[in-house]
């Protein structure tokens, strides 16, 4: 099993050889061949270098990873694409944790991009690396560099079987031409020998025998504790506060104010009052003597249930058309057999296993953070605005993440550990509490949606309206947002696949009272939910199987081109021709999770079966989910059958844990989970009142993976928005009650009599 090391700043390259596409620059430190590969993921031109892998004499191999790991298994999986295509001994490989810095071009680790965005890059890389150790090995050699190939770690000199370690031709390879891309010979696919296969993980043995470092785990020399209390609603400030009962704590050593940042600001800290201790009981017993004067601002009067109302009704008038295709206005005015239904889902948190944490030192006009954090570039620039300090002077390690789901992508408490270690002058750590997180969070949208079709005779939609109003992320960000960008809007509502002549689709105004973040994926939970209960309704309404209306629905295999009907369509920011919406691939995993999940097959009472399918990150997934729903009410999920077709799937074993971990989350959304507001005042505050699924109520679930060689596509978040109908079309299959709002209410399915 390959280890994992972090990579130190000395470790960098000093020296390039620019290229078109792929750039390649070798030198010599020390012992080391330095190939350094600059990528260019979608995104703007200017994206810096990424340095991906290192070959000692000795003939160890060094990858960088440079993405963040959370369970997902990136860390390992894109380091095996590069060893894969290099033809290195997996043995004989290390990976190192980059830092937080451009040059590695994209680092965010969420949206399910990490595969997608860098597989070719690192195919690239290894190919490069690999293809000059050959070159190496037939200079020595005196051959042709076409007689020379590399296998497990050696070049074979393949008419005499003379064989050379890796290590041995490090010297002579760095004195050779970087090869240019189109020069490259990359592997085919039965030539793969880690590519879809289960490669234990390089962080195993260290989580097995608890020897794994997180971000809530480091220590530093002199390090303090820093416990903040902030003001309970968004957007308000302290006005005075007394820390005469916080100092008499022993152990506290000094109480310090973070202003508040304006409403709108992004990453920035919500500011707040920040007790300062030896250790992190003193600090926050601390926090709980302070006495604090607030004003509650602008967002005071926030309320839930009165903005659920809000929302439905905006969601009931017309809205800003996203989507026009025929007239549905017309065809649904014209139409004798019209089905409406309006779906509510709330606010919800991340919640991660580890809460936030960061450390940070200030010194000498330069500031070190260890965090565990998805966004490391973007902490860095957080942490660099609030210290105002050139990016340059700020680094930040990178640790492992104890679940992230999107919020640890957001740095503001990297920025609070910051701010606290320049004013003290020693290293603090700043930890936040499990109400910290549900009571402070970046929470995902609230949503209400209306859906209305109209039928023809044989029961098949021949108009389509779907409105949906939500806050948008981008409040989060800028004063004045109320509708939905074109990338959340893509997210379940404009890229509707079924084949129906009469679609419009609509967006209303929502103002945000909180601060709106992505959450594991984020707008495809309420818009999935929507569309497919409401597909189900459609079905019960034409009285048909649900599975086979939904084929119908579907329709003929083609290729959908939203541009071409004048959408503004994103495409989770990938090539259409790529990745295209292909309803030949979306009816493929609704054949197979049929097939495997026994549909059809007889229940006992108050059982049911439902499906949904839905394409989301570029991947797509249908479930079927059965459910048993007791004579009180209470809902358990005994099975959920998953047919996933991610295109080309680099780590089989992780992917299926990754949709294992989304049915779970699923289930929580649509049974327990709710963020709710009174005064604008988050009404949950620990696992006591915001539930999550607990072990015992984990379904056993099946993963059933398509073969494909089709671009890789998303993994970590494509699993958890169909999760929800297939459930609540569960529940109506089993009592004949329909879910139309989230969580689930038992005391509506209790047994009548």
């Amino acid at each position: 099993m390959s280890n994992v090391t972090k990579l130190g700043r000395r470790s960098l390259l000093v020296g390039s050889v620019g290229l078109s596409g792929l750039m390649l620059g070798v030198t010599i430190r020390g012992r080391r061949l330095f190939p350094e590969a600059y990528a260019a993921p979608p995104g703007p031109a200017d994206l810096k270098p990424n340095l991906y892998v290192s070959i000692e004499r000795s003939g160890h191999v060094t990858i960088v990873a440079h993405r963040s790991e959370m369970g997902t298994g990136i860390r390992t999986a894109l380091p095996m694409v590069l060893a894969d295509e290099l033809e290195a001994d997996w043995q004989r490989v290390s990976v190192v944790q980059a830092p937080g810095d451009a040059k590695y071009g994209d680092q965010n680790t969420d949206g399910s991009r990490s595969t997608r965005q860098f597989y070719q890059p690192m195919r690239l890389a290894g190919a490069t690396a690999r293809q000059m150790l050959e070159s190496a090995a037939a200079t020595e050699w005196g051959v042709a560099a076409n007689e020379c190939k590399a296998e497990n770690h050696q070049v074979v000199h393949i008419p005499s079987g003379r064989r050379v370690d890796f290590g041995a031709l490090v010297d002579t390879a760095a004195k050779l031409p970087v090869p240019p891309e189109s020069a490259l010979r990359l592997k085919q696919p039965q030539e793969r020998r880690y590519i879809g296969t289960g490669v234990p993980i390089v962080d195993l043995h260290d989580i097995l025998m608890g020897k794994a470092q997180y971000g809530i785990d480091t220590v530093v020399p002199g390090m303090k504790h820093a416990s903040i209390e902030r003001c309970p609603v968004y957007g308000g400030r302290a006005l005075s506060f007394d820390a005469g009962a916080a100092m008499s704590v022993p152990g506290v050593e000094q109480v310090l104010q973070i202003a508040p940042s304006p409403i709108s600001s992004g990453f920035l800290p919500l500011g707040g009052i920040a007790v300062i201790a030896r250790n992190s009981w003193a600090a926050q017993q601390g926090r709980q003597r302070l006495k604090v004067e607030w004003d509650f601002g602008p967002n005071a009067s926030y309320d839930s249930a009165s903005y659920r109302n809000a929302l439905r009704d905006t969601a009931r008038s017309p809205g800003h058309a996203v989507r026009s295709e025929g007239d549905a206005p017309a065809a649904l005015a014209a139409s004798s057999h019209r089905i409406e239904a309006e779906y509510y889902v709330p606010h919800l948190a991340h919640a991660p296993m580890e809460p936030l944490a960061a450390v940070a030192r200030v010194a000498d006009g330069k500031c070190e953070v260890w965090t565990a954090t998805q966004n490391p570039q973007a902490a860095r620039t957080t942490v660099a605005q609030v210290l105002k300090l050139d990016e340059q002077a700020v680094t930040i390690n990178v640790t492992l993440l104890g679940g992230g789901f999107g919020r640890k992508s957001k740095p503001d408490y990297v920025a609070e550990a910051a701010i606290l270690a320049q004013r003290t002058g020693a290293p603090v750590k700043v930890t936040w509490t499990r109400e910290d997180e549900l009571q402070h969070s970046y929470y995902h949208a609230v949503c209400a949606q209306r859906l209305e079709a109209a039928l023809d005779d044989r029961g098949h939609p021949v108009a389509w309206l779907h409105r949906t109003v939500f806050p948008s992320i981008q409040s989060t960000f800028q004063t004045g947002v109320t509708f939905g960008s074109a990338g959340e809007l893509q997210q379940g509502v404009t890229d509707m696949p079924y084949a129906i002549p009469n679609i419009r689709c609509e967006n209303g105004p929502a103002a945000a009272h909180v601060r709106i973040g992505w959450y594991r994926s984020v707008y495809n939970i309420p818009h999935a939910f929507a569309v497919g209960s409401f597909a189900d309704e459609l079905a019960h309404a034409a009285r048909r199987d649900p599975l086979e209306y939904l084929h119908e629905l579907i329709g003929p295999d083609r290729v959908i081109d939203l541009k071409a009907s004048g959408v503004d369509y994103p495409n989770y920011g990938a090539s259409t021709e790529l990745y295209p919406i292909d309803t030949k691939r979306l009816r493929g995993v609704l054949e197979l999770v049929g097939h495997q999940s026994g549909w059809g097959k007889p229940l006992p009472p108050r059982h049911g079966r439902g499906v949904a399918v839905h394409r989301s990150f570029l991947t797509y997934v249908a479930v079927i989910a059965e459910v048993a729903v007791g004579a009180d009410g209470q809902v358990s999920v005994p099975r959920v059958d998953m047919a996933v077709d991610c295109g080309l799937c680099v780590h089989p074993e992780r992917a299926r844990a990754q949709f294992e971990g989304a049915a779970v989350m699923g289930l929580g959304n649509t049974l327990y989970s709710a963020i709710t507001f009174r005064n604008g005042r988050s009404e949950q505050s620990n696992f006591t009142d915001y539930t999550v699924a607990r072990i015992d109520a984990a379904p056993e679930v099946h993963v059933h993976l398509v073969p494909s060689e089709a671009p890789p596509g998303g993994v970590g978040e494509p699993g958890v928005p169909p999760v929800s109908a297939a459930i609540c079309n569960a529940i109506f299959a089993a009592t004949g009650k329909r879910i139309r709002a989230l969580p689930v209410d038992p005391a509506s399915l209790r047994a009548s009599g």
